[in-house]
């Protein structure tokens, strides 16, 4: 093995790229996918021609790994009406590792029964060589222990396809419509994070390329989409699944800040309440806190009183006046707003 400094790191990075089959990687590109995770590991980068050194060792040294070196076309970056050939590297045998080792019987085990788990939520049936890996490991089917209720879609392939290109890293071209035009369909290239559940439907979040601000669309909205391999993908700085935490639902909004919502609710619906939070930052007030608000508010009695802190958007107003008479939004005075003109317009559409 050649005596280069950290070559062992780069090589372990090299096996997963080679293996990966939904990425066209040439050298350079390899070199600075590579650069990026040295970097951070805080380990000095390497040029283009040490990538080339290794792949030459990891092909003809001990390992003899077979090695496909292969052409695409790819649009020229400097000129967009023109392809050019792009000359890649990857493993003839996708399920190659210069460090295969055989599973044991725990991690078979293990790995068996999540992927019985996996295979009970309808929304995943196309998830790539489920099947062919149940049947590997010789994971036989059993009754459903766990049921989930779903919104079915007409794709029913769409969530293993986004599934896949988020994992993958890869930019897409979104096709799609919205509900209230939907024979004019439209497209937007995308940079695609996260699939996120709310209230029985899957929402794609992704950031537009062109200008970097995070969107949402519904799968049942996504009419199909194009896999980008010429576009290089932004990852998200930082953990995505944190701006959900200040909000209900999937609408995000840079703009506006966390409020603290005090709200009263009904005998009726408080036991509702208590045992189903409507948001992770629910407090239920008791004992001097409780006595200060009944002197503040008299009119009502009875129930009890809540808070939870968060942004205004259309889901925390859906949410807020889903109760009817039984919830009661007591500040801020924004809030209280929002939840009165939904109200006055759900009594003006009953009224006509």
């Amino acid at each position: 093995m050649p005596a280069n400094k950290n070559a062992e790191t780069r090589y372990k990075i090299l096996d997963r790229l080679l293996a990966n089959r939904y990425h066209h990687y040439s050298t350079e590109d390899l070199r600075q996918l590579v650069n990026d995770e040295l970097h951070e590991l805080s380990l000095a980068p390497v040029s283009k021609r040490t990538i080339e050194y290794d792949l030459n060792y990891l092909e003809n040294g001990p390992f003899k790994a077979d090695i496909e070196h292969y052409q695409i076309d790819e649009v020229s970056q400097k000129n967009p009406n023109k392809t050019v050939k792009k000359s890649c590297h990857r493993y003839r045998d996708r399920s190659f590792s210069i460090y295969q080792q055989k599973m044991s019987d725990e991690e078979k085990l293990i790995l068996g029964e999540t992927m019985k788990l996996l295979g009970q939520f309808d929304g995943l049936p196309n998830l790539d060589r489920l099947e062919a890996l149940r049947a590997g490991l010789d994971i036989k089917s059993d009754r459903q222990i766990i049921s989930f209720t779903k919104n079915p879609l007409e794709n029913s392939s769409l969530f293993g396809e986004l599934f896949t290109v988020i994992s993958q890293k890869q930019v897409i071209e979104l096709y799609y419509h919205t509900f209230s035009d939907v024979d004019n369909v439209r497209q937007i290239v995308l940079h695609p994070y996260l699939l996120k559940e709310y209230n029985r439907r899957w929402y794609l979040i992704a950031a537009a390329e062109d200008t970097g601000k995070l969107l949402n669309f519904r799968l049942d909205q996504i009419d199909k989409f194009v896999v980008l391999h010429s576009r290089r993908y932004i990852p998200y700085k930082g953990d995505i699944s944190e701006l959900f935490e200040d909000i209900i639902g999937v609408s995000l909004y840079d703009d506006r800040p966390v409020q603290t919502i005090l709200f009263w609710v009904s005998d009726h619906s408080k036991g509702y309440v208590l045992t189903k939070p409507l948001h992770e930052s629910q407090r239920h007030y008791r004992g001097e806190k409780e006595a200060a608000l009944r002197r503040q508010y008299p009119a009502y009695e009875g129930g009890a009183f809540f808070s939870i802190e968060c942004i205004e958007n259309y889901e925390l107003i859906r949410e807020l006046t889903s109760f009817g008479a039984d919830l009661v939004v007591l500040s801020p005075n924004e809030i209280r707003l929002s939840v009165i003109k939904r109200v006055e317009e759900m009594y003006q559409a009953y009224k006509e």
